[in-house]
């Protein structure tokens, strides 16, 4: 089994460079830059399509020939505030300059040029509550399947209050059976406020041939191959991660863990 907990290389420059061969599956690439004003970062998408994600800090962005600006708004990541993101197909390029200091994601998944290069927020990304209780979480959907802008991509971030669980009850989506399930590749890059923090997240398959509980800590990288996979914020420390999903269809299906299922229902009663 690859190893499931990434760390990053350093603190600042590129951090994180996880490619399909890195993780030991077919679809989804995360890597991150921690950028010092005048850093530049800059790829070429080759055969793969990128979202990226200012996810704190600012960078002036040209990409797929355009010049998009200076992009970039909340300074922290828990300002809970909608991210600035940029859609660029495969065969294209782009190049980022730091204004400020910046952290930025590149999502990757297959393309196939079906969409065109554009800006993905802030203007249409609404912080929106999921969950109740002890389960609530705030989602920021960046490009999930209600918005057709991706081939292959489907992004979102997550912020679970201390003391919180999310995606929870446990649920997978790992089997190639549309309308069931969908069988979807997800990487969770982590933040904790205050920063020395620390979260849970477990990843487990029903039969328990996988069964990993990690420690995460700010900038880690948890892969999830297959199975469940919830996540834990420990009390006094906020979680915010954010999600890459890819698969064979830009759906996502999932079944929740049948052991836990019972939380699901008694809270979504009539579902």
């Amino acid at each position: 089994m690859v190893d499931l907990l990434r760390k990053p290389a350093g603190v600042r420059g590129k951090v994180h460079d996880i490619t399909p061969e890195a993780a030991g599956w077919g679809y989804v690439g995360f890597s991150l830059y921690r950028l010092a004003p005048g850093d530049v970062a800059a790829e070429v998408t080759g055969g793969r399509e990128v979202i990226l994600v200012l996810v704190e800090g600012k960078a002036h962005v040209t990409g797929a020939g355009q010049d998009w600006g200076v992009l970039g708004d909340r300074m922290n990541v828990f300002e809970r505030t909608p991210p600035h993101c940029l859609y660029l197909p495969d065969g294209t390029d782009w190049r980022a300059v730091a204004t400020t200091p910046c952290t930025l994601a590149i999502c990757s998944a297959p393309g196939k040029g079906g969409h065109p290069a554009r800006l993905l927020g802030p203007e249409g990304i609404a912080l929106t509550p999921r969950g109740t209780g002890a389960n609530q979480r705030f989602i920021n959907n960046i490009a999930m399947e209600a918005a057709d802008v991706a081939d292959s991509l489907l992004v979102t971030e997550v912020f679970t209050p201390a003391g919180n669980w999310s995606s929870y009850p446990s649920h997978r989506h790992d089997e190639d059976d549309f309308p069931r399930m969908t069988y979807l590749e997800e990487s969770y890059y982590h933040r904790l406020n205050p920063p020395q923090g620390f979260g849970v997240q477990r990843v487990y398959t029903e039969d328990g041939t996988l069964d990993e509980t990690m420690a995460v800590k700010n900038h880690d990288v948890v892969l999830v191959p297959k199975g469940h996979h919830p996540c834990g914020a420990p009390y006094g420390y906020e979680m915010y991660y954010l999600n890459v999903m890819a698969g064979p269809l830009r759906k996502w299906r999932f079944q929740n863990d049948p052991d836990h299922d019972w939380i699901f229902r008694r809270d979504n009663p009539g579902v």
